[in-house]
């Protein structure tokens, strides 16, 4: 079965005070090694973002369809854009990300009924940021764009999710500038 991959990358990086994206990382930027990562995965990339602030990346960029909404606008807009049914959504600033992680989502495919393969972060949360999704899903979204319900864990019951465990090191974000000083620190 074919696959679409796209890394969400159209954050404002307030917290870190500078577009985290572009944040340097093992003789690229995070974005592009997230990018790598995912494309190693299901055979394709692209990101999802400001098309002016990333395109001389390489790789096709798709301004958010649903502007202001958060992830779920990126989602959104991964699952209109894409050719193929079943989608890997990752967020950029994920450094520990894996081949490895991914393809424990894509395989197995989802069980019957599910339009969903998330994976089980820490704690045993959901981490809608590292998932695989149906367009079937499209319409859920869109409902809760109308009615300004943005933060996707919240609509993991009505996207029909199968959930899977992960290593939780992979699903580990930076988000301020000391997070990213300690993850450089500790970097083998």
């Amino acid at each position: 079965m074919r696959r679409s991959g796209f890394v969400l990358a159209g954050g404002a990086s307030s917290r870190m005070g500078r577009d985290k994206a572009l944040l340097a990382y093992r003789e690229t930027t995070l974005v592009e090694y997230v990018a790598r990562t995912v494309r190693e995965a299901v055979g394709s990339v692209a990101l999802i973002g400001d098309p002016d602030r990333y395109h001389h990346i390489g790789r096709a960029v798709y301004r958010d369809k649903l502007a202001g909404c958060g992830p779920m606008g990126g989602i959104y807009t991964a699952l209109r854009v894409s050719p193929t049914d079943w989608n890997l959504v990752v967020a950029c600033d994920m450094p520990r990300m894996s081949v490895w992680v991914l393809r424990q989502l894509i395989y197995p495919e989802a069980k019957p009924g599910r339009n969903c393969v998330m994976a089980v972060g820490p704690g045993g949360e959901p981490e809608p940021l590292c998932a695989v999704y149906h367009r079937r899903c499209l319409p859920v979204l869109l409902l809760a764009n109308r009615n300004k319900r943005f933060k996707m864990r919240d609509l993991v019951p009505e996207l029909k999710v199968e959930l899977r465990p992960v290593d939780p090191a992979a699903l580990a974000n930076v988000n301020t500038p000391d997070e990213w000083a300690e993850f450089e620190k500790n970097e083998p």
